[in-house]
């Protein structure tokens, strides 16, 4: 046999080889090894307000049902202590320090972005800064690899009119709020189906508009303005179901983003009468910001009861379809509770048992505003309850996709997965986490095994590092940094390593980025 002959022989050969590693080698949407995966953010949920997690008021027995039969973490954290940051992070797998997307500061340059009016007539007005074009988010990896890809919800991470809306990001489908400003209202005038406005049977009621003048305050019709025809936690509730159903044949990747429980108070009249029963009379609330509301604190658990429903429902579709043992589903929230006076948060004991000083949760990286529940739920891989202390954060769940589809890890992400301890195998741990925030006078916080370390006040200039011991105060009362020079010496490297420059004036941090 001649040497050409040989050589084409052995080219063709690899060539078939190559043919079959990708034919029968490869993932494919019907691959029944790979789970689907749905991922849902609360937004606002405290820390305390499940029932796993000791909530004693309102009641949340389907996401207790994911915990009772799932994994449920005690240490798992945001990307940041609010919204467009927090999922910054969970698209791109980055911490707070390297995303690009670091707080919460609306893209004002453009006009009256806080008009619903303005924002309806000009849909430019809407949504947050755009994340890069060259961002990889975590459902495009999913999206590269067979998955139908879904989201429904709050999206926050790029203005109609950028490339950097959910259907240019990796989603196939989405439904929801583009805009986070356009999410104060549960009844807005649209929302958007991909890429096109659904306009729905509601009529504009602005942020400042209080009851009418005259108006008894303890009337049901002095509020009927605020409760109108379409509920927006409903109609993408529903489209997020029949995601589910067209995509039973395929493997499915969705993001349900839910506005509950992040005000204003509104909610569906049945969970509202449910709590007035339980709950007994109370004060209305008659402020003009986020709308007034009779039943404050009815209608706040009536929320987090409804998204409760919500995936009580969700896992009776996903048995209706033969998909739930094989799926993943992730139960979580954005930050912690909010920290403005409608809601009544040490009522409920939001916080838990962390510190629910209104200082201390949803815009601070103190740990009831970072600290958030999250509860994993596969029942072909978790057979049984089990609580971890396992210390992860919202970037690791990018790292977790990409373990799962077994593909490698980017260099670019900061995460750390959690695939093993899902499975019960040896867990790798992180050596820190790190989260910065330029508002609220700039912040730092270093979680580094048992310690804590926060900076406050940067915008002002350097600040010296406050100490706790998380293990002892969980509610950082007591700053030991003084009796631990090694500990603040440790932090204090990490701070100056763990983060680059923004490439965004509003995201610096003066005492940082000078």
């Amino acid at each position: 046999m001649n040497k050409k002959l040989k050589s084409t022989i052995f080219l063709f050969s690899i060539l078939i080889i190559g043919y079959v590693i990708i034919v029968f080698g490869s993932k494919s949407s019907n691959d029944e090894s790979s789970p689907n995966i749905i991922y849902i953010l609360a937004d606002d949920l405290g820390y305390g307000e499940l029932g796993v997690y000791g909530q004693k008021i309102i009641e949340t027995p389907n996401i207790d049902a994911l915990a009772k039969n799932g994994l449920l973490f005690t240490d798992h954290y945001t990307g940041s202590p609010v919204c467009a940051p927090a999922r910054s992070v969970l698209m791109t797998g980055q911490h707070s320090g390297h995303t690009h997307i670091r707080n919460n500061g609306e893209w004002s340059e453009r006009g009256n972005v806080w008009s619903f009016e303005a924002m309806f007539n000009d849909p430019s007005l809407e949504g947050q800064r755009p994340l890069p074009d060259s961002t990889v988010t975590v459902a495009k990896v999913f999206k590269d690899n067979g998955y139908k890809t879904g989201m429904v919800g709050k999206w926050g991470l790029g203005a109609p009119h950028t490339n950097s809306i959910p259907n240019l990001m990796g989603f196939d489908f989405f439904y929801g709020y583009n805009c986070q400003r356009q999410a104060h209202t549960f009844y807005p005038t649209h929302l958007w189906k991909n890429t096109e406005k659904d306009i729905l049977n509601n009529y504009i009621v602005t942020k400042q508009e209080g009851l009418d003048s005259g108006a008894d305050i303890n009337s049901e019709e002095s509020y009927k303005k605020y409760n109108q025809a379409d509920y927006s936690a409903t109609l993408m509730h529903n489209e997020a179901l029949n995601f589910i159903d067209e995509n039973k044949n395929s493997n499915f990747f969705l993001y349900y983003a839910s506005p509950i429980p992040h005000l204003p108070l509104q909610a569906p009249k049945e969970w509202v009468n449910y709590y007035r029963e339980k709950i007994g009379p109370e004060k209305p609330y008659v402020g003009r910001s986020y709308y007034p509301n009779q039943y404050p604190k009815a209608t706040y658990a009536a929320m987090i009861s409804y998204l409760d429903q919500q995936v009580g429902e969700i896992v009776e579709k996903l048995k209706e379809i033969g998909k739930y043992e094989n799926t993943l589903i992730i139960f979580t929230s954005d930050n912690g509770p909010t920290h403005v006076n409608h809601v009544d948060i040490d009522y409920f004991n939001s916080a838990g048992i962390l510190n629910g000083d209104r200082k201390r949760v949803k815009g601070r990286v103190y740990e009831g505003g970072i600290r958030v529940p999250m509860i994993a739920h596969w029942p072909d891989q978790i057979k049984n309850e089990r609580i971890t202390n396992h210390i992860s954060a919202f970037q690791d769940f990018y790292a977790t996709v990409v373990d799962i589809l077994k593909i490698n890890k980017p260099s670019y992400i900061d995460g750390l997965s959690f695939l093993p301890i899902l499975t019960n195998k040896n867990q790798k741990k992180h050596e820190y986490l790190y989260w910065e925030f330029s508002t609220q006078s700039g912040q730092q916080a270093v979680r580094y095994g048992k310690w804590k370390g926060v900076k406050t006040n940067l915008q002002n200039g350097p600040q010296t590092l406050q100490l706790y011991n998380l293990d002892d105060d969980i509610k950082e009362l007591t700053n030991v940094s003084n009796d631990y020079p090694d500990i603040v010496k440790k932090i204090e490297s990490i701070i100056l390593n763990a983060r680059t420059t923004p490439s965004l004036e509003k995201f610096k941090i003066k005492a940082l980025d000078n």
